[in-house]
């Protein structure tokens, strides 16, 4: 495949310094999905008068509004600057982690939390977006598992990290640890160069609003109907809300000028197929992270601490698997990747389910399941994202990134809820509702070798380089006229006084 112009300008250097400061970024984005799950308990401790059901809004608000905004986040990053985006959002997720650690009360607690999902939101597609900007098209698949192998690894351990942190420092301290990160992303990130971006008006008002809410309303229903009851009222209020608006802003979106969703991108079979499958993956990846670390500490009644440590192999055979195939396999070697990888999470979900009990066997059963399953996950994961990224526009980066992590997301908390029903059906002292959670996740990971088949097809591939083609092109172009400009009287005279 060609390489962008976009990027055949980068210095390795710069490439290497994009990929490691928005990894840190990303690290940190990720680690506050899970990290702040083991602190329940010492905030019930701070916080007695409080309700479990008020302290669970500690880590719902981040959730909701990380899923909510990442598609208005990634067209917002192309038109205003990936760069620019990048470093207002790790500046907003460094001051709301300041706000979490020093909150006086849960609400203020909630609110800083809800900020740092907006934060993160910004940050995940403008980081991407940097990535692949700054990277050869021949070297973006490896990036792009590098990169994704940074929210593989945080996801992963924030169980033990945040055990470790509560219990040796204070729950505060889950907080602190992102403050000198971000302020190193953002010391290094302001030499970063500034890209080409989207000539475009910002995005529809209305329809960015309205998909949000939208989003947020689908999202908080699925999150909490496991509290407030499948069978009550404001859980379906909240999702069938959420769905009208989703759909009244796409049905919006199809005909404006500046949609707030680029529903156009969709129109290419493989970007279409890769966010299907990014949902699928993302249900069994949610079901299966949280599912683990609780059958471990209920069942064989591990510590958090310790029940984060054996969580951990797979997490770094998740990296080892993402960084492997982006490394190892091109674009267009990846298309079994997905399927291959669908096909053995399913083989280990039921032997997961056929074998583990309340008998702690972990290097017999639970390690080799962990840790398979994880490179299970962290290939496929690559894989799609690969596909998603390289089938729309460099300028459209960011924007295809948002909607592709959206997607998982979304999957995440669609998972989240089956989960539920899964587990209020059972009794959670024994190990059977765990178990049926294990090959819950297998199933949904297995699903997704089906819209897998449309990945990295010939047809697609051809239709990639011929893209490419135009827009290296376009570019060259693009330059020649800059140039021109730059070297005729009137150009000199305008960057003089610039």
């Amino acid at each position: 495949m060609t390489s962008s112009p976009l990027a055949s300008r980068t210095e390795p250097s710069m490439a290497g310094k994009a990929l490691l400061l928005t990894s840190a970024a990303t690290f940190m984005a990720f680690l506050d999905t899970t990290i702040v799950n083991v602190a329940f308990p010492a905030l019930h401790e701070d916080f007695p008068a409080e309700s479990v059901t008020n302290l669970t809004w500690v880590v719902t608000s981040y959730g909701i509004l990380f899923a909510a905004l990442l598609t208005p986040a990634g067209r917002f990053a192309d038109i205003l600057g990936r760069k620019k985006l990048f470093l207002w959002s790790v500046g907003l997720f460094s001051i709301a982690s300041l706000a979490c650690a020093v909150a006086p009360n849960v609400g203020a607690l909630i609110a800083a939390r809800a900020v740092q999902g907006i934060g993160s939101a910004g940050m995940i597609p403008a980081a991407l977006g940097i990535v692949l900007s700054e990277t050869p098209a021949e070297k973006r698949s490896e990036a792009i598992g590098m990169w994704g192998a940074a929210g593989s690894m945080a996801a992963a351990a924030g169980p033990s990290l945040g055990g470790l942190l509560v219990s040796e420092i204070d729950w505060r301290a889950v907080f602190i640890l992102n403050i000198p990160i971000g302020l190193a992303v953002i010391l290094g990130a302001k030499s970063l160069p500034n890209r080409p971006v989207e000539k475009s008006p910002l995005p529809d008002l209305v329809g960015t609003a309205t998909v949000t809410l939208g989003i947020a309303g689908v999202v908080i229903g699925l999150t909490k109907g496991g509290d407030w009851g499948w069978d009550q009222a404001r859980t379906w209020i909240w999702i069938g809300v959420g769905v009208l608006l989703i759909a009244y802003s796409l049905l919006r979106s199809r005909s404006h000028p500046a949609p707030a969703v680029e529903t156009k991108l969709w129109g290419t079979s493989m970007f279409a197929a890769a966010n299907l499958t990014a949902f699928l993956l993302g249900a069994g990846l949610f079901v299966w992270f949280l599912s683990g670390p609780l059958y471990l500490t209920t069942i064989w009644h591990y510590s958090v601490l310790k029940a984060g440590l054996a969580v951990t192999p797979g997490a770094v055979l998740s990296a080892v698997a993402a960084i492997s195939v982006g490394r190892r396999l091109k674009p267009a070697q990846q298309r079994p990747v997905v399927i291959v990888a669908a096909v053995v999470f399913l083989g280990l979900s039921i032997w997961a389910y056929s074998g583990l009990g309340s008998d702690r066997e972990f290097l017999a059963l639970w390690l080799p399941y962990g840790a398979f399953g994880g490179a299970a996950i962290g290939a496929a994961l690559t894989s799609v994202t690969t596909a998603a990224s390289i089938s729309v526009h460099p300028l459209k980066f960011a924007t295809g990134t948002g909607m592709a992590t959206t997607a998982r997301q979304f999957g995440g908390s669609v998972g989240v809820a089956a989960m539920a029903a899964v587990f209020a059906a059972g009794d959670l002292s024994t190990p059977k509702p765990y178990r049926d959670a294990f090959l819950l996740a297998g199933i949904f990971i297995a699903a997704s070798a089906v819209p897998a088949f449309w990945l990295f097809t010939k047809k697609s591939m051809a239709q990639i380089a011929e893209t490419q083609q135009q827009i290296q092109a376009y570019m060259r172009a693009q330059a020649a006229a800059a140039q021109a400009a730059a070297t005729s009287p009137e150009g000199s005279a305008t960057a003089d006084r610039s």
